[in-house]
């Protein structure tokens, strides 16, 4: 097996604490142990054999073992059939702190999904219209969108567009109206819940067409605490916290929980903090494994094992109107991202809440 140089900011991603190769983080390893999501036994074994005949690096060749972890990340997912969940999980990615990779987390957990044999909705609840930007789907002004379903009681399957890239997977755009729909919302009634009396609508008459179930809704959303992302967690039955591993990233987090226990307690109780991911991970850095070792503590159940590493072909796919997942499917973001997406499916989908 043959493998490319990878880009210099997607190696390596070491926190010093080895897992078999000395080199290798418990933040990047590969977890090879997980379930086989469904795949024959001989299939399964030919992937555990190609793993095992992949060469081991020390931490004298940092960059050969970023790209062991790779092979083996490349081996064991790409074409691999996540499980399907017994219902459809209905998942908020939500940060009220900007730039910590909550859209690109969205819409690239939403890809993987997607590419491993499951069908997935992506609502883009954010008005500056990133995720729809990056899925491909049209958004330009007077576009059928997430704002005509909010405020103008539109059905949400007349604005469900499929990405273009990415087999089984869909999006409900968000243009540039929705930046008015925090003011307009406050006046209507039952604000909170409008989002989510859509969505039940679009998934009950769905099933009564005989259509295909809808395994995955990811509802990305703005930077704020205010009426959108209210609706975002209303409708949500989980929530996925994109974590930044710098400092700053944790000074909010607290207030989102407790905006969240608000909503559980007021709106809605189904609501749970299921998973949290940790973004833009860089182990050479003192402050990320430091970070990521408070998360892990504080937090050992919701966190996922698998880190996003910083990354420029994360950061390019968008303005090819892309996920890495297409964009550059072999690269380190890209592999981690699916890896995190199938680390997600595999996880159960109720958790203990963090209250």
């Amino acid at each position: 097996m043959s493998t490319s140089t990878e880009h210099v900011d997607d190696v390596p991603q070491n926190d010093g604490t080895a897992t078999g190769d000395p080199h290798v983080s418990r933040e990047t390893a590969p977890s090879l142990a997980w379930a086989p999501g469904g795949l024959p036994p001989a299939i399964d074994g030919h992937r555990a054999a190609l793993v095992a005949s992949v060469p081991e690096a020390d931490e004298t060749t940092p960059l050969a073992a970023q790209l062991a972890i790779d092979a083996r990340r490349r081996i064991e997912l790409q074409g691999r059939q996540f499980p399907r969940p017994s219902r459809t999980r209905i998942i908020t990615v939500a940060n009220q702190k900007g730039g910590v990779g909550k859209t690109t987390t969205t819409v690239n957990i939403a890809a993987g999904l997607a590419q491993s044999g499951l069908k997935v909705l992506v609502i883009d609840n954010d008005p500056q219209g990133n995720a729809s930007t990056a899925l491909g789907l049209e958004h330009r002004a007077g576009t059928p969108s997430i704002y005509e379903v909010l405020v103008e009681d539109e059905p949400l399957e007349k604005t469900v567009q499929e990405c273009p890239s990415v087999p089984g997977l869909y999006g409900v755009p968000a243009t540039i109206d929705l930046s008015g729909a925090e003011i307009e919302l406050v006046s209507l009634v039952s604000r909170e819940t409008r989002l989510r009396r859509a969505l039940d609508a679009y998934l009950a008459g769905r099933e009564e067409r005989g259509e295909e179930r809808i395994d995955y809704v990811l509802v990305d959303c703005p930077p704020s605490l205010g009426l959108l992302t209210v609706n975002a967690f209303v409708v949500g039955r989980e929530v996925l916290i994109p974590i930044q591993c710098e400092y700053y990233a944790l000074e909010g987090l607290s207030q989102l929980l407790k905006t969240i226990e608000l909503i559980k307690a007021h709106l809605n109780p189904e609501l749970r903090v299921s998973t949290i991911l940790l973004t833009m991970y860089d182990g050479r850095t003192n402050l990320a494994q430091q970070v990521a070792a408070e998360v892990r503590e504080h937090f050992p159940d919701q966190t996922l094992r698998t880190t996003v590493p910083r990354s420029v072909r994360i950061s390019e796919a968008p303005s090819h109107a892309q996920t890495v997942m297409t964009y550059d499917p072999g690269s380190t973001g890209s592999l981690a991202y699916l890896e995190a997406a199938r680390e997600l499916a595999e996880r159960a989908p109720q958790r203990a809440d963090l209250g």
